[in-house]
């Protein structure tokens, strides 16, 4: 189990190196470049649709469930404001409100 962990960082430590390290000639060109842009978006959306929209009885799409109505808020603030602390402190604080 331990062997696993420590080959799975080894691997995950040198595939980030390349794109990292200034003087390994690895260069991404920017149709990559373009196309990377979008794991970041993917991948959080990922974790966040299953947490915000399902629960133990399956899709939870009332304004009772305190993590959409926090998600709303959270996106309101996002976009009036721009402001990634006030996203989250307005975001966590009706969560933690409605909890």
């Amino acid at each position: 189990m331990m062997t696993t962990i420590l080959l799975m960082a080894c691997i995950t430590f040198f595939t980030r190196y390349l794109f990292l390290h200034k003087a390994l000639p690895f260069k991404v060109g920017p149709k990559m470049q373009q196309f990377l842009s979008f794991s970041a978006p993917a991948v959080l959306t990922a974790i966040w649709v299953p947490i915000v929209f399902i629960n133990e009885e399956g899709v939870n799409l009332n304004l009772s469930n305190p993590y959409l109505s926090a998600a709303v808020l959270a996106i309101i603030v996002a976009y009036k404001t721009h402001n990634i602390y006030y996203t989250t402190l307005f975001g966590m604080g009706l969560f933690l409100l409605l909890n």
